[in-house]
């Protein structure tokens, strides 16, 4: 059965809505990341999680997994062509982020390969 929905936006959450689906995109479109790495950038996401949020994100088109060492199982994640249209959109809402966290005094942790805690 094919899903209604009453707004453009609601497409959009549909696919990238959640607490994490959208900092994985950004951090991505910084570069490829392994798996590790993601964790690292993302230290509150639970394993589980962030398995689930990937696996979600590369059935909807916006992430691609590759493996480049089968023995080992190492894998890295980018973002697909596709998922690269967001851009714009994770750009706009890290600007929005930054002028609330300085109109607030609000404090993000900085952490090793994040540039978005300025």
């Amino acid at each position: 059965m094919t899903k209604i929905y009453n707004c453009p936006v609601e497409v959009t959450l549909d696919v990238v809505g959640g607490k994490w689906k959208t900092v994985i995109l950004r951090h991505l479109s910084k570069k490829t990341l392994r798996y590790s790495q993601l964790q690292h950038r993302m230290p509150n996401i639970t394993q589980r999680i962030l398995t689930l949020q990937l696996k979600e994100l590369e059935r909807d088109g916006l992430i691609q997994r590759s493996v480049y060492d089968e023995r080992l199982r190492k894998v890295e994640y980018s973002l697909t062509e596709y998922g690269k249209s967001i851009e714009p959109i994770l750009e706009l809402m890290c600007d929005w982020g930054k002028r609330r966290m300085r109109e607030y005094d609000l404090q993000v942790r900085e952490v090793l390969g994040s540039d978005d805690s300025e």
